[in-house]
């Protein structure tokens, strides 16, 4: 079924251990954590440290986003901080190959990203090669944006290219979109502002769940 990953780009940083806690009992089964460095987009955030300090107060999966030019960089410190997963963009890869062999040689799960004017073809080469497709649904660099919908063919798209393939979409996802983004396909589904931004994370991600059921 699919599933609700929070992003903490959202989250209240001064409480993050009580943030985090409030999804881990809403069910959450992984974390959303979105590194930018102010130059692939406009925005700056966290770097392996705080990843490392994440991973001592919660055993969920941490997918680690890498919105940063030369990705490869940074594959290593962020897996040895204690990152599960690391996705890296396709726009700002220099060898996409590499990098996914990169961070399979680490022992971590490797995904691929497409921003939203970039078509699949851009990655379908690589495909076999990632265990995890990112759709971003918005212009990275900035939580609470109105999704794009016309991404979501792209979900669709590569759900036929690619069956076995956990594809996650990230941007503008909240009550109302949920439906959309689960028909196109989507197996996780990026939260940021609607978990943390509605004042009861928990609340919030049991609501946003329901809509994927159909409760």
């Amino acid at each position: 079924m699919p599933e609700i990953v929070p992003s903490l780009l959202s989250a209240d940083f001064t409480k993050l251990a009580e943030e985090i806690r409030a999804v881990e009992l809403a069910g959450a089964h992984r974390l959303h954590l979105d590194v930018m460095d102010g130059h692939f987009v406009p925005n700056l955030t966290i770097g392996p440290f705080i990843v490392k300090a994440i991973r001592r107060i919660t055993k969920l999966h941490l997918e680690t986003h890498l919105m940063i030019e030369r990705p490869e960089r940074f594959i290593m410190p962020f897996i040895e901080a204690g990152s599960d997963t690391v996705i890296v963009h396709v726009e700002t890869s220099r060898d996409p190959l590499a990098d996914l062999a990169r961070i399979h040689g680490a022992g971590a799960k490797a995904g691929l990203v497409l921003n939203p004017p970039t078509p699949l073809a851009a990655l379908e080469p690589y495909l076999s090669q990632a265990d995890h497709l990112l759709v971003m649904t918005v212009n990275p660099g900035f939580g609470g944006q109105e999704m794009i919908s016309s991404t979501l063919e792209k979900v669709s798209q590569a759900r036929v290219l690619s069956p076995d393939l956990l594809i996650e979409v990230d941007g503008g996802v909240n009550l109302q979109t949920v439906p959309r983004v689960v028909a196109a396909g989507t197996d996780l589904l990026v939260a940021g502002y609607a978990v943390f931004g509605a004042g009861n994370p928990k609340l919030a991600m049991q609501n946003l769940t329901r809509k994927i059921t159909g409760e």
